[in-house]
């Protein structure tokens, strides 16, 4: 059951979610990128041991239909390009994972160190900068994930403005959400 002792929400930045928006919760800012997530579900693994992983933050929107609060389910890492040696667009050589599924429910998300603002060789449904570092992480430890964002932009050249306008909205509603329906429920 997630509860406030067995669960660390993860968010890049504080202002995507702060810390008063869910009181008493372990909320860890592991800063932006790849590298930094990575480092930052590890680090909070070893001194925390949740049995949950929540992740919040914004992303782009590379299907115009989709906005407001999301659940992600399906990662890709759209940055990794090693088809100079035969292998597909996000593909990790001599790995057989091509994306990592954590349940059937919900939307497909490319995790790369840049910020979209024109559409990506590999094309899923939203582009964020962290959740495949955290999905992979909890693959391979086999611990529970839950993903959430908050379309705060469509990818295209408006992005920048567009993200930093929806921090304060989609903070809200995830907080709310996650009162409503996460605290107490069993996983």
């Amino acid at each position: 059951m997630i509860n406030k002792k067995n669960t660390v929400i993860l968010v890049a930045l504080e202002q995507e979610l702060p810390k008063s928006f869910l009181p008493g919760w372990t909320v860890l800012y592991t800063g932006v990128g790849k590298v930094n997530a990575s480092f930052a579900i590890s680090k909070s693994y070893f001194d925390y041991k949740p049995k949950y992983f929540v992740n919040y933050g914004t992303a782009g929107s590379l299907n115009k239909k989709i906005s407001g609060l999301i659940e992600v389910s399906k990662f890709y890492q759209r940055d990794m390009d090693v088809r100079g040696l035969g292998f597909e667009l996000g593909q990790t050589p001599f790995e057989n994972d091509f994306f990592i599924q954590i349940n059937e429910n919900g939307y497909s998300c490319g995790t790369g160190d840049s910020f979209v603002v024109t559409s990506p060789d590999l094309i899923t449904d939203i582009v964020d900068m962290e959740a495949y570092s955290y999905a992979k992480f909890c693959n391979i430890n086999k611990l529970n994930l839950l993903c959430f964002k908050f379309i705060s932009d469509n990818a295209d050249n408006d992005a920048g403005k567009d993200w930093s306008k929806a921090f304060r909205k989609g903070a809200k509603e995830f907080s709310n959400l996650f009162k409503k329906k996460y605290e107490g429920i069993k996983f």
